[in-house]
Order: C-alpha cells, then sequence, then structure tokens
C-alpha cells in the first residue's frame, strides 16, 4: 500500500511524541544528562524538530556533521505537539492551501511555528515518494518546547552510529529492526488541512 505523500508517521504514546535533533556535544550532552534544554539553549531563534529518525540522520550525517554530532530524541507532550500544528503556517505558498501569495505572508508573519514537507528517507538517506514533517518553532512555541512541553531527553547518538554501522556492512535487515517504530500520527484532519497534510482518525 502507497504512503500517503504528506502524513505525519512518529514514534508516539497516548500523551507523548518523540522527536529529533541534533546538537554539539557542549549543548547536547548537558540536555541528555539533566533531561531538559540549557539555559545556553537559544529559546528566541527559531529551532526545527523532526519525528522521522532516518531523516534526522540525513540532516546530521549520521551524527558527524560538525555541530550536530549528537543526536538526541526528545519526547514532548502531544498536547504541545498539536498546539504548534494548530498554530503552524507552511514555510512556503501552497496554491489551494492558502488563499493568495498575501494571505500566506500574513500568516507566516504572525504563526509561531512553521511546516516543511521534505522527502522522507530511506536506510541509504536516499529520498522516498512519501514526505517528512518538519516543524519550525520560534517565539512563544519554542520557549513552550524548551521549557514545557519536553518530557524527556535522551541521547541516541549510539543508536545512530549502530544503524550506520550496519546499513554500511549491508546488513540492512539487521538496521531495519533497531530503528524507532514510527507509525501514522493520530493527528485529526484540523490539525493539517491548513498544512496540506492528510489526517488520520484519533487513536
Amino acid at each position: 500500500m502507497q504512503e500517503p505523500k504528506h502524513q505525519i508517521r512518529a514514534l508516539h504514546t497516548e500523551s507523548t511524541v518523540t522527536v529529533y535533533q541534533a546538537y554539539a556535544p557542549g549543548l547536547g550532552l548537558p540536555a541528555a544528562r539533566d533531561g531538559r534544554f540549557p539555559a545556553a539553549w537559544k529559546r528566541d531563534r527559531m529551532t526545527w524538530i523532526k519525528p522521522s529518525f532516518l531523516w534526522m540522520m540525513y540532516r546530521c550525517g549520521w551524527g558527524t556533521k560538525q555541530d550536530q554530532e549528537t543526536v538526541l530524541a526528545v519526547e514532548i507532550t502531544r498536547e504541545g505537539f498539536e498546539w504548534a500544528l494548530r498554530h503552524a503556517c507552511l514555510s512556503h505558498y501552497e496554491r489551494g492551501v492558502h488563499a493568495d501569495l498575501a494571505a500566506w505572508k500574513r500568516e507566516l508573519r504572525r504563526a509561531p511555528a512553521r511546516v516543511q514537507w521534505d522527502p522522507e528517507r530511506d536506510l541509504h538517506l536516499r529520498p522516498l515518494p512519501h514526505r517528512s514533517l518538519q516543524l519550525g518553532l520560534s517565539g512563544e512555541a519554542a520557549r513552550s518546547y524548551a521549557d514545557e512541553w519536553t518530557v524527556s531527553i535522551t541521547d541516541v547518538t549510539p543508536l545512530a552510529h549502530q544503524v550506520h554501522g550496519l546499513v554500511r556492512e549491508g546488513a540492512l535487515d539487521a538496521a531495519a529492526r533497531l530503528l524507532p517504530e514510527e507509525r501514522p500520527y493520530p493527528a485529526a484532519e484540523e490539525l493539517l488541512v491548513h498544512l496540506g497534510g492528510t489526517g488520520q482518525v484519533p487513536a
């Protein structure tokens, strides 16, 4: 069965959803140790969170790119995640989703969150036909993410390196078994229709 082109897939529980980010060790390691973002984490800047483990691997080069050597799995509340979706705007104008270009620009200026749908990746980090959600948080959304929504922060750099090693050995089945279980996220249609996404019947 073909995957819907724009659908959120994530590791989630009844109350949380896991997203991924990568940082330099000086920031990532204290965050994982303390289970919260340190004061040095800039709450006045936009931060991008990614529910797709493999898209994060594509972005950070399996944790080898400079200042992205520490890969974090950040478990946040579904309430916060859905607030961000509800208040998000697409990062680009899309005919049929926005009334016109001016309406999109107005929405983008006031939205505390924005969404990009980028090609999902396979184990070789090649693009797939369906898309992966990237959620950008700024202002109120970024501060809430760091100080209210975050439930736990785990350093998954060893997992990234282990999966990468198996991929390089050609052991794709073994690598796939280690991946987080990312299932369609039960977001109601109203959470995604303004983002060009496909909703699910909430669990």
